[in-house]
């Protein structure tokens, strides 16, 4: 087996700790959490280290996809718990707009912050990402400052449905419901506090709409 460097050896241990506890491997998720390292991104790069290393095996394919060196098959094997990985590509209030992938990157994602979810949600995450919200504005809907939305692409939504859309006109974007009404769109914000705000249909462009939230209760 190579050498392991400290980070390394840290993970390894974070590993077969946890799967004693739990009886299933952690998440890349899981591992940055508890190791306190800063990205998903490093925690990937130091697994592949302990792959070729011989340390463990990993399917990054599967969410929970690994396995020590020497476990014995049958026991705490590499479970098939039912998640999907969707990237973290920032933030939606009424500020800039966030980096969407291009139709054809999707499958490229390599450094993005991934969210691990269940799948009976979310599906097979086609086309799916996460923002977290910044701000008050859709409180009434039980989406609060800090929560996730997992959003979905889409060009057009329902009258009333809940969505990210962009202000040409200011290049900004906010999540809001939307109603078309002729040559106005209105975006209506769930908190009694707040008035709704209209603007001339062209100047409004959708860009995904909410399938799920998202909350961290730790």
């Amino acid at each position: 087996m190579k050498a392991l460097s400290e980070r390394q050896q840290q993970i390894l241990s974070f590993i077969e700790e946890f799967i004693e506890e739990h009886d299933y491997p952690p998440t890349v998720r899981d591992i940055q959490s508890g190791c306190g390292i800063s990205s998903t991104s490093v925690v990937s790069y130091n697994l592949d280290r302990l792959k070729d290393s011989g340390a463990l095996s990993r399917d990054s394919e599967v969410s929970r996809g690994l396995k020590l060196a020497g476990q014995k098959s049958g026991t705490a094997a590499p479970v098939g718990i039912d998640t999907v990985a969707v990237p973290l590509l920032g933030t939606i209030a009424a500020g800039s707009p966030f980096p969407m992938p291009e139709n054809d990157t999707w499958s490229d994602l390599t450094g993005q912050e991934l969210i691990d979810l269940p799948q009976a949600i979310v599906g097979l995450g086609d086309n799916l990402y996460a923002l977290k919200v910044r701000g008050e504005s859709m409180i009434d809907a039980l989406i609060s400052d800090g929560d996730l939305v997992i959003m979905e692409q889409a060009s057009s939504v329902r009258n009333g449905q809940m969505a990210a859309v962009r202000i040409k006109s200011d290049n900004t974007t906010t999540l809001k419901h939307f109603y078309a009404e002729g040559p106005r769109t209105r975006l209506e914000p769930a908190n009694s506090q707040m008035e709704a705000m209209t603007f001339n249909s062209s100047d409004v462009e959708v860009i995904s709409r909410v399938i799920a939230v998202w909350r961290y209760m730790g």
